[in-house]
């Protein structure tokens, strides 16, 4: 199996950190010196204790204010699968660090902080982190979602408090739409149901949190999907007499599909979106190998003739029932929509709220285009996921708004393609990152 990119995410202090140690420590991923530097004498001739926070809390900041900031991304593998795990910041304010992490990851494991809720109520709520990073991770695509309910070693009755936590989360996904693949109760100080399974603790009769991460798919490539390609770089050939074909290399992510030799794309630049025709002379893959190439993977593309193709350019399939066009027309159409205006769901991360009106620069693959806020169709609350009317959107909220765009791009809805339906704003004075959008 492949490698698995997952992330922790939830409330501050829930114990992502110290989770994602007992995994390095218990899958024996630590070096002996790095376990030495986080490990003091107990008290009183008791056990050596071994700070698992700080394995992965990397930044100064971070060791001296005991929180994560940024993502920490650590490796680690078993004798069945390895892994890249990303600590993502529990902060409202570092929610966009979160973000971040979960666009990519193909897996996210939620934890819960049993010790923070009233365990004891049957009809008891959740944190609001809770709820706002299960939503952002569903929203986001991430496809599998695992529920960890930490500390409750230190509840006084660890079964009811599972069966009471497990009943307001499972309630609270599925009011959501939110399919979870598990909800494990685990300790990661004292390492239960972590690496080795606990049988029966907490009333749990299942897999250890680590056997699960074992078995979970990676992500699907988009491969069924019309061919898409964003440019990154231009590379020329430093001699090259061939007039048969161009003389640049277009290197970049296939995106959607695929791409072979004989294939007919069109060029997506421009302010009218429009762009000419040509036939894949060349594809190579990431060791400038001759052969085709599947969404996902990163290739070198070479067309039959010299067309004006820059970085942040799309590549894009031609629709087959389309006539041709040489090489002084119009392209044909594309199986893949070209719009300028786009409604989207968007996180809002900015310290400022969103207004309607505002302009901020959108990236779209490697592409920057303005991007103007036409109108907040609702804002969605974290509480009650009730959709409401909304003149702006406050920091960290979710919502659905309309967008005006400076050129057309390549869309398909996010629930199609991670690729083609993702756009980043950004703050065109401060440069901050300012919202995460998923396409319709």
């Amino acid at each position: 199996m492949n490698a698995l990119k997952f992330i922790t995410c939830g409330s501050v202090d829930d114990g992502k950190s110290t989770l994602i140690g007992r995994l390095l420590v218990d899958s024996r991923s630590v070096l002996q010196d790095q376990l030495a530097s986080v490990t003091s004498a107990g008290a009183h001739g008791a056990d050596d204790e071994v700070d698992l926070a700080a394995l992965t809390d990397g930044l100064s900041a971070e060791r001296e204010q005991g929180i994560t900031i940024d993502v920490a991304w650590r490796y680690f593998n078993t004798q069945a699968r390895k892994f890249i795990i990303g600590d993502s910041p529990g902060h409202e304010q570092y929610t966009r660090n979160m973000v971040t992490a979960a666009s990519s990851a193909d897996a996210a494991v939620v934890l819960v902080d049993a010790t923070k809720l009233d365990w004891a109520d049957p009809a008891l709520k959740l944190l609001p982190q809770t709820r706002r990073h299960s939503l952002l991770v569903h929203l986001l695509r991430v496809p599998s979602i695992v529920v960890a309910i930490n500390k409750l070693d230190a509840v006084e009755n660890p079964t009811v408090a599972f069966e009471h936590i497990r009943a307001a989360l499972e309630g609270f996904a599925a009011e959501a739409g939110i399919p979870l693949k598990a909800v494990v109760p685990i300790s990661a100080l004292k390492g239960y149901n972590v690496v080795t399974a606990a049988d029966g603790w907490a009333g749990y009769q299942g897999p250890s949190l680590l056997d699960l991460l074992e078995h979970l798919p990676n992500t699907v490539a988009e491969t069924e999907l019309p061919f898409s390609f964003a440019v990154q770089w231009v590379e020329k050939f430093s001699s090259s007499s061939d007039t048969s074909q161009g003389r640049r290399v277009f290197w970049g992510r296939v995106t959607t599909g695929g791409v072979q030799v004989g294939q007919t794309v069109r060029v997506l630049q421009g302010p009218q979106g429009t762009g000419q025709t040509a036939t894949v002379a060349q594809v190579l893959d990431h060791a400038r190998q001759p052969h085709a190439v599947l969404a996902g993977h990163s290739a070198g593309i070479v067309l039959d003739r010299e067309l004006d193709v820059s970085r942040g350019d799309w590549l894009l399939a031609v629709d087959a029932s389309a006539p041709g066009a040489d090489e002084f027309d119009e392209a044909p159409a594309s199986p893949i929509p070209v719009a300028r205006e786009v409604s989207a769901t968007i996180a809002w991360l900015d310290n400022e709220p969103l207004v309607p009106g505002r302009v901020y620069w959108a990236l779209h693959g490697h592409r920057w285009v303005k991007a103007k806020v036409r109108r907040i169709v609702h804002q969605i609350h974290i509480e009650t996921l009730a959709e409401t009317d909304a003149t702006q959107l406050p920091p960290n909220a979710i919502g659905v708004v309309e967008l005006v765009l400076q050129e057309p791009i390549a869309t398909l809805p996010y629930t199609r393609s991670r690729g083609l339906g993702a756009l980043v704003l950004v703050d065109t004075a401060s440069h901050a990152t300012a919202g995460a959008v998923m396409l319709h």
